[in-house]
Parts: structure tokens; C-alpha cells; sequence
């Protein structure tokens, strides 16, 4: 019997594999995989930068959808003065004062791409005739697909006490 005991410990040791050198870091293709996530990661957030204007302050919705973007998209920023009871069109850094100054551009965008997508970032103290003028304006244009973007938590709340 101690005859086959030592005998597969003998056969276990043929079997086992000599531990090789401690395993070296690779950081050559460490590097080479940052570096496209990094060239991905800034070309997917430079457009989204360039669009948003800190003049609107964004109605709340806790159940809103993630943002996809699509190939033909406008954004259409509507600013509302409270003090003055004015609005104000913001699409590309460029600013209106009417509703109907924007149509001969969304209809350019349309002929270019069918499927262009209007996205409406509305301040949350519109007035809503202001922006069913805006809503008209998209439809006059021919765009098919108009959307509204929201938060999905109150940014100028008080913050609660914490218990």
C-alpha cells in the first residue's frame, strides 16, 4: 500500500509543470487600449459639450430614458426670462427671438436627413404657448420626430437635511 501511495506522488510530480519566472506586466498594449478609449470617450462627450447652454434650467423627470443620438439631430435650446416674461431660441450658439426665425433651418437639416430628430432642452418656467411655437415651427419644417430633454433630479432643490 505505501508502495502506491509514493508512487502517485511521484506520478503527481512528473505531471505538475516546473513554475516558470515571475510573469512580467505587459504595458505596451495597456497603453495602446486607454488610448482608444480614450479617442472614443472624448469624441462621444466634445459634441454633447458644445450643446448644452447653462441658461436653461431642465424640467424634472425621475423616469426619464437614457439619451441615444441619433445621425440627424438639432438641438433647440428655449431660454425663458421669468423677470420679463421673454423667450429666447438658442440652436448652434445662434440665438432667436421668434419661433418661426428657426423653420428655414430645420427644414435645411430635414433635407439633408430625413430623419432628423428635433431635441427641445425647454427652461423648466416656460411659457407653454412659447413653446408650442417652437413645436409648430419643428412641424412646419417637416421634422417627423421631436423630443424633450429632462434631468432626472431636481439640480436646484434645497438639498434635504441628512438624517
Amino acid at each position: 500500500m505505501s508502495h502506491r501511495i509514493s508512487h502517485s506522488k511521484d506520478a503527481r510530480k512528473k505531471t505538475r509543470l516546473v513554475p516558470e519566472e515571475d510573469p512580467e506586466f505587459q504595458i505596451a498594449p495597456m497603453i495602446d487600449i486607454l488610448l482608444v478609449l480614450l479617442v472614443f470617450f472624448m469624441s462621444i462627450s466634445t459634441s454633447e459639450v458644445l450643446q448644452v447652454s447653462q441658461n436653461v434650467v431642465l424640467p424634472v423627470a425621475k423616469d426619464a430614458g437614457k439619451r441615444q443620438k441619433p445621425k440627424g439631430e438639432v438641438m433647440v435650446n428655449v431660454i425663458w426670462n421669468a423677470i420679463n416674461n421673454i423667450g429666447q431660441i438658442e440652436v448652434s450658439e445662434v440665438k432667436y427671438d421668434r419661433a418661426d426665425q428657426i423653420t428655414g433651418l430645420l427644414t435645411t437639416a430635414v433635407q439633408a436627413e430625413p430623419q432628423t430628430r428635433v431635441v427641445i432642452r425647454a427652461d423648466r418656467n416656460v411659457r407653454y404657448e412659447y413653446l408650442r411655437s417652437v413645436m409648430v415651427a419643428a412641424g412646419k419644417a417637416g421634422v417627423g420626430k421631436v423630443t424633450f430633454s429632462v434631468v432626472d433630479k431636481d439640480q436646484h432643490a434645497p438639498a434635504e437635511p441628512a438624517p
